[in-house]
C-alpha cells in the first residue's frame, strides 16, 4: 500500500513519533531497524512520519523489536492505527484548516480533557450566537461562508459532551472571558445562561478563576490538555498567537502542573455558577 495522499492527522503524526521514541530507546538506527523488521528503510520512515498506514500488527512487531514490554502502551499504540479516522470533520477537509480537524480528531479520542481559558469562553461551551460573534470579529474579516462553516464546525464538536459516552471535561474559565461581553448585551447575557445550563451536565465540571487570584500561569493562553488511555499518550493544544499541539514528556508534565495551580486558584462549581449568575444578571 503506498503512503497516504492525505496529509497525516495529529493523532497518525503521533502514532508515528511513538514508534520513533520506541525505536530510539531500543538505540536501533532507522536503517538496523527496517533489517531486523524485513523492510525497506523508507518504510520505517514514513511510518514514523506518519505518512504511510500502519496495521495493528505491524505496531505490536515493531513494538515487540523494539523490546517494548509495557502492555497498555502497545494496545493504546494499536487503537491509533488505521489511518485517519472517517469522522464527521472530514466533510470539512477542503473548507478548514487542518488543525480543526485534528482537533476535532483529538476530542473524539481523549478519555477526559482539562481546559483553561483566560480570555474566550471554551469553544466545547460556546452558543451559536457567541461563536458567529467570534468569527465575525476576526480580521482579516471572513466571508459570510467562511463565518459559517466555522459556526457549523464549532458547534458539531460539543457532540463530545453529550450522549451516554459523553467525555469528562473539566474547564476552568477566569472571570475576564465571563465579562468580555461578545457579541453585545443579548448574546453575552445568552451565552453565560448557556454555561450556567452546561455546568450542570453530568460529565463536566466548570469552575471560574476570579480576579484577585494572582498571576495566571500559562502566559494567558488557552489549553486543552487531552487525557489518553496511558498518561505517555496525552497531548495539549496551546492557543496562543497560533494554535500548536504539543506531545514531548518535559511539556506534558509543564501543563499538568499547570492545571493543577489554576485548579487551586479557582472557584468551587456552586460558588462559580453564583458568580455567573450576578455577572448576568449585570449586563
Amino acid at each position: 500500500m503506498p503512503p497516504s495522499k492525505v496529509p497525516p492527522s495529529v493523532r497518525q503524526r503521533r502514532l508515528g513519533t511513538e514508534l520513533r521514541r520506541l525505536r530510539e530507546q531500543a538505540g536501533l538506527s532507522v536503517t538496523r531497524a527496517g533489517e531486523l523488521h524485513g523492510t525497506q528503510q523508507s518504510r520505517i520512515s514514513n511510518i514514523e512520519s506518519g505518512g504511510y498506514p500502519v496495521s495493528a500488527d505491524r505496531v505490536r512487531a515493531l513494538a515487540r523489536l523494539y523490546g517494548c514490554g509495557d502492555d497498555a502502551l502497545i494496545e493504546a499504540l494499536t487503537s491509533m492505527t488505521g489511518g485517519r479516522t472517517r469522522g464527521w470533520w472530514e466533510e470539512y477537509r477542503e473548507i478548514l484548516p487542518a488543525g480543526a480537524l485534528d482537533l476535532a480528531e483529538l476530542e473524539h479520542h481523549a478519555q477526559s480533557m482539562r481546559i483553561a481559558s483566560a480570555i474566550h469562553i471554551p469553544g466545547l461551551l460556546q452558543t451559536l450566537e457567541h461563536a458567529r460573534a467570534l468569527f465575525r470579529d476576526v480580521v482579516p474579516p471572513l466571508s459570510p461562508p467562511e463565518v459559517e462553516h466555522l459556526v457549523s464546525h464549532r458547534i458539531k464538536r460539543q457532540a463530545v459532551l453529550h450522549g451516554a459516552q459523553s467525555t469528562p471535561l473539566s474547564a476552568l474559565v477566569h472571570e475576564a472571558a465571563l465579562r468580555m461581553g461578545f457579541g453585545g448585551p443579548e448574546v453575552a447575557r445568552g451565552q453565560l445562561e448557556h454555561l450556567l445550563s452546561a455546568s450542570e451536565y453530568p460529565r463536566v465540571d466548570l469552575r471560574v478563576i476570579p480576579f484577585g487570584t494572582g498571576s495566571y500561569p500559562g502566559s494567558g493562553a488557552g489549553i486543552v490538555y487531552f487525557v489518553a488511555h496511558v498518561e505517555r499518550l496525552d497531548s495539549v493544544q496551546v492557543d496562543g498567537d497560533r494554535s500548536e499541539f504539543i506531545d514531548t514528556e518535559p511539556q506534558l508534565i509543564k501543563y499538568r502542573a499547570v492545571m493543577d495551580r489554576l485548579e487551586t486558584s479557582a472557584l468551587a462549581p456552586e460558588a462559580s455558577r453564583d458568580l455567573i449568575r450576578r455577572i448576568a444578571r449585570s449586563i
